[in-house]
């Protein structure tokens, strides 16, 4: 059973299907990139609506009859003896030999008004996904600390239009201070009030010591936790930064446990993300295959 039907899943879905497995896939179609318009940086998909890669990959994967869909939410899973008990909300209960869980991250965004409407449009977070398309452009970096500075100076590379908003207190220390003022990227550490927006395009921030500044396109980074506590259900190691453990063929903590994409990755990104969910199925099927030679 496959929890998550976004890239990750599907890859190994695709990847099951092709090895003859009884595959069950169960998704909410409640995706962390809901907002996004265009998806970019995945080869022969660059630029098209992330909605249209997925069903692209649903429609590739409907020809293998082995494979089933399921839309819905898993509410529960457990190990019984040598299987895996889910319980979802509206289909009941299935069971399974093993589980790849590719359920994502859900970014924790600030209590800030306008900046859930943005995020994903005009509020990024990864320059490699939509760098290029909002280059040259006048940016804000949400950011303090390490943070702030890492993202800033990475960002020099789209834009030399730059300015760190710290929101309260800067904690960059004076040398990342000083290495930013050498840049030319000013430090403004006023509480923001609100996001001034249309249909998510951002044109304002408003500070609450009413002062704005007119700017279209904002970087944010923000804390992340795991979209599904599936990992704490079954007692699975996570890693310092609040990722699923696996190793380098995603296997994780528990045998007959394994996880992709977004839920197990550093980085971010639709390519990223299907190939740990290749590897995952090539994974499972080894497992599989070797499983049957012991019995």
């Amino acid at each position: 059973i496959i929890i998550g039907g976004s890239i990750a899943g599907l890859s190994a879905a695709l990847t099951l299907a092709r090895s003859i497995k009884n595959v069950a896939v169960i998704d909410s179609q409640n995706p962390c990139n809901f907002n996004v318009l265009k998806s970019f940086n995945f080869s022969t998909n660059d630029g098209k609506d992330p909605s249209h890669i997925i069903n692209s990959v649903k429609d590739e994967i409907a020809k293998y009859n082995s494979v089933q869909f399921f839309v819905d939410e898993v509410e529960i899973v457990k190990s019984i003896g040598n299987l895996f008990e889910i319980q979802t909300k509206f289909s009941g209960k299935f069971s399974a030999k093993s589980i790849l869980i590719a359920t994502g991250l859900r970014d924790v965004l600030p209590k800030i008004p306008g900046i859930e409407d943005c995020w994903g449009i005009s509020v990024l977070s990864c320059p490699y996904c939509h760098g290029y398309e909002a280059r040259n452009q006048k940016t804000a970096v949400y950011a303090n600390g390490d943070a702030a500075h890492d993202l800033s100076i990475l960002l020099t590379n789209w834009t030399q239009n730059l300015l760190v908003l710290t929101d309260g207190k800067s904690e960059l220390s004076e040398f990342q201070t000083a290495e930013l003022k050498i840049r030319n990227i000013e430090i403004i550490e006023t509480e923001i009030d609100s996001l001034i927006h249309t249909d998510g395009n951002l044109s304002q921030i408003n500070f609450t010591d009413g002062k704005s500044l007119k700017i279209p396109i904002m970087y944010a980074s923000v804390p992340f936790e795991q979209k599904s506590n599936f990992a704490e259900q079954l007692g699975l190691e996570l890693t310092e930064s609040g990722h699923i453990y696996v190793d380098a063929t995603f296997r994780t903590s528990m045998p007959n446990v394994y996880a992709a994409g977004d839920c197990t990755a550093q980085h971010r990104a639709l390519s990223v993300a299907s190939a740990s969910g290749s590897v995952a199925g090539f994974t499972i099927n080894q497992d599989f295959v070797d499983n049957v030679h012991k019995e």
